[in-house]
């Protein structure tokens, strides 16, 4: 990508002030982790010249700088049902709250209200980032060379299952949260002058044309960075900055230069790169690569510190294997949660939350309370997942079952095979205020209208067989529904502080209500006859060794298994 032209066309600006040690400049992750299309005609090569063009053909069709997916359809030239899913997820990785696109519920409010037209800008740009590779790739210098081309090291990789694939790549098969912290942040260093170059306005200064910006078109820059600390709120950017801080909303700032600002912002990543190199252990310093030629690995400081939780970090749980495992409201601090490397568990997470990921994991059952903004799950094997969101996204899964309650349609993204969806099962006692708290509606459940995005995910670093981005991924099938089964949360795991959901909050279809109604009857009439049936002594202990046989065959056949884990600590 060219680098913005702007510290060109303006004349000398004065020395920037030193970076105040109180705050550092951090990415938001957000729109890197779950703001990511596979959609080849949304990622743009050609740094700004393809967004200069759509930016003025979009401030032409909107009156109120706000666009809908009609018209991205139209300029965008790609099918509606994609321009849909575009501005959905930009919703669910937006920095501002208060924007009424994060509130909307239904395809026709989405519509109506639209998209951001800065906002939809800086989303579309960052569709060019590629993920961090994995420390410890067996041959990251290859990858690196010939991806997207042909190789003998693609076809190896592309026999592997998702696990196997994630642990041939990585000791650790996830980046650490600094790593990642840092690649965002040398994305940003390389590409801002373009992004600023998108925000900015034209003006007349001294006879020669130039960019300046205005506070209301910086702040959409909090899409991709914020000022703070650990344990600390995020601060909005124009507050903290010198040149619009403590502005007059009657009386707006004058707008800047653009190449002041850029000069500014790169001054605060720097030092923030610094700041999380000086973090990292030595011992743990390494040579790394990516497959981002616009980031150099060198630049980059490398960590393998597990971070702890913060408002600002994601709340690790990661590990667990053949064992239970409870966090409740009161036990995140954040309200971010990633599930990493658990085998063979059960996994509860009642609390109200805004992101979960749930990555390598194999042969557990995870249940997520009420996700409010987006989950993501990714190379999985034989994983049963419950939850209740906004949206989710699959990634290069293999015979995993999602039982959901989502208001937006589950997206299928890479390589995934074997997949089954069916309604959400399950409940706790503070189930429906969690969803009230994070605005996840019981009454629109789309989990029977999975949609399958391009078999390869372009921002994923790993490689892959060439010439498969445009096929079609697999997509999942519907849960026969006599196979459906209520998955009963054991009352002692509830929170201290008593709810109200005494039920399912989400409505079942007619044969899944059917199936479940169906079982209840048909478990309340056996234990009548096994009440009734006289039987002599010894043909009740063959009936009750019968019975345990069965239900122990059914116990490992289900995957239920997992659930009696939660006794042994009892």
């Amino acid at each position: 990508m060219t680098d913005s032209p702007t510290a060109e066309q303006q004349p000398e600006p004065p020395p920037p002030s030193t970076p105040t040690a109180a705050y550092h400049l951090h990415p938001r992750r957000e729109p890197f982790e779950h703001g990511l299309l596979p959609i080849p005609k949304l990622i743009f090569t050609d740094g700004t010249q393809t967004l200069s063009l759509l930016k003025s053909t979009l401030l032409s069709s909107s009156s109120n700088y706000r666009v809908s997916s009609e018209t991205l359809s139209r300029v965008l030239q790609i099918p509606i049902e994609h321009s849909r899913i575009l501005i959905e997820t930009l919703s669910s990785v937006l920095h501002d709250d208060s924007d009424p696109l994060v509130k909307a519920r239904t395809s026709k409010e989405i519509e109506e209200i639209g998209a951001n037209v800065f906002d939809l800008l800086v989303f579309l740009y960052i569709q060019s980032y590629k993920r961090l590779l994995p420390k410890g790739h067996k041959d990251s210098a290859a990858v690196a060379d010939v991806w997207p081309s042909t190789s003998a090291f693609d076809g190896f990789l592309s026999a592997l299952s998702p696990l196997q694939l994630v642990r041939s790549n990585s000791r650790r098969s996830m980046p650490s949260q600094a790593d990642e912290e840092a690649h965002q942040l040398s994305y940003l260093q390389k590409h801002l002058g373009n992004i600023l170059s998108l925000l900015a306005d034209s003006a007349e200064a001294e006879g020669d044309e130039s960019l300046v910006l205005s506070m209301d078109k910086f702040e959409h820059l909090g899409f991709l960075i914020y000022f703070g600390e650990r344990g600390s709120e995020r601060i909005p950017l124009s507050q903290n900055t010198p040149f619009f801080a403590n502005s007059d909303p009657d009386m707006p700032a004058v707008p800047v230069p653009a190449s002041h600002v850029l000069d500014w912002l790169l001054q605060h990543i720097s030092s923030t790169l610094e700041h999380l190199a000086d973090r990292v252990s030595p011992k743990e310093n390494g040579p790394s690569s990516s497959s981002d030629q616009d980031v150099t690995m060198a630049d980059v400081g490398t960590s393998s510190v597990k971070p702890s939780s913060s408002t600002r970090g994601p709340s690790f749980i990661e590990g667990i294997s053949k064992s239970s495992y409870i966090k409740q409201a009161s036990d995140l601090k954040g309200t971010s949660v990633k599930v990493v490397n658990c085998h063979e568990s059960v996994i509860y997470i009642l609390a109200p939350l805004r992101y979960a990921t749930v990555y390598g994991c194999s042969d557990a059952t995870i249940v997520l309370g009420a996700v409010g903004k987006a989950v993501r799950v990714e190379h999985c094997e034989r994983v049963h997942l419950i939850t209740a969101s906004r949206r989710i996204c699959i990634v290069n899964c293999r015979e995993c079952l999602f039982f959901l309650g989502v208001n937006q349609q589950p997206l299928m993204v890479g390589d995934n095979h074997k997949l089954q969806v069916a309604p959400f099962n399950t409940f706790y006692s503070q189930l429906e205020e969690h969803m009230n708290q994070v605005g996840v509606d019981p009454n629109i459940n789309r989990w029977d209208e999975p949609v399958a995005l391009g078999l390869v995910d372009p921002h994923d670093s790993l490689s892959h067989p060439a010439g498969v981005s445009d096929v079609q991924t697999e997509s999942a099938t519907r849960l026969d529904p006599d196979q459906y089964t209520h998955f009963v949360i054991p009352n002692w795991l509830g929170s201290d502080q008593a709810g109200s959901t005494k039920d399912n909050p989400f409505p079942l279809p007619d044969a899944y209500l059917a199936s479940q109604q169906k079982n209840h009857k048909n478990l309340v009439e056996v234990k009548h006859i096994l009440r009734e049936t006289q039987l002599e002594e010894s043909r009740k202990r063959e009936l009750s060794t019968a019975l345990h046989a069965c239900f122990k065959d059914w116990l490992y056949a289900s995957g239920n298994i997992r659930q009696l884990y939660c006794l042994q600590g009892e």
